[in-house]
């Protein structure tokens, strides 16, 4: 009996993670495409991307240490790479943080370092659906991440989440994303704590519905 009803507990934990996320990101769609309510909703964007990172973080299911241990290094990478790169312009080209994202240290907002964690932890959950080497899968899941940065990228101009000089993204930003996601990624997989999950998969496809959306909107 016991297994059944553990299976039973994680199915339904699994579901009720999956009913938040879908609640949260729908209203802040509808919120981000309602003029009135838009500043309102811009605001509250930190509290989104916290609350995405904290329900990633209930989803997992194995490996817990190895898990967290990992997403300390993706937030030190990511923080790290994002202040150089807004101190220098050197990594992604001349860019400066806006006022949406939430509390900032020397100007680059906490939760960007919680971002980085979430991109490679959701695009490495779809990569490794697929019977691919892990090579294969590392390089599928830094595309992944190219992929929604790119779908993210005007948005978050208009949204004053961060700007650009004259309004124009280099080519080598993505590319540094790239670069910086990669050893990220054969970590996560060479050491084995990558894992798909049905929570993971959803977020990545949920955020790149978001933005998809604000995009054509």
């Amino acid at each position: 009996m016991g297994k059944p009803i553990q299976k039973l507990l994680k199915t339904n934990w699994s579901k009720l993670l999956l009913l938040i996320l879908v609640i949260f990101y729908t209203v802040g769609t509808v919120g981000l495409l309602l003029p009135e309510r838009k500043e309102y909703f811009l605001s509250l964007s930190f509290f989104n991307l916290t609350l995405s990172f904290v329900i990633l973080v209930l989803a997992r299911k194995k490996n817990l240490f190895l898990f967290f241990i990992f997403l300390i290094i993706c937030f030190i990478v990511g923080f790290s790479a994002e202040l150089i790169g807004t101190r220098t312009g050197w990594l992604f080209g001349s860019y400066y943080y806006g006022n949406n994202l939430g509390y900032k240290i020397y100007g680059v907002p906490l939760v960007i370092g919680l971002n980085w964690g979430i991109l490679i932890v959701t695009s490495a959950s779809i990569a490794n659906l697929f019977k691919f080497s892990n090579t294969v899968k590392v390089i599928l899941s830094v595309l992944l991440m190219i992929l929604l940065d790119y779908l993210m990228e005007p948005v978050a101009i208009k949204s004053d989440f961060w700007h650009w000089k004259n309004e124009t993204i280099p080519i080598y930003n993505y590319i540094s994303w790239g670069l910086i996601a990669l050893p990220l990624q054969i970590i996560y997989f060479k050491f084995k704590i990558v894992e798909t999950n049905i929570v993971f998969n959803a977020l990545f496809i949920i955020l790149s519905m978001f933005f998809i959306i604000l995009n054509l909107f």
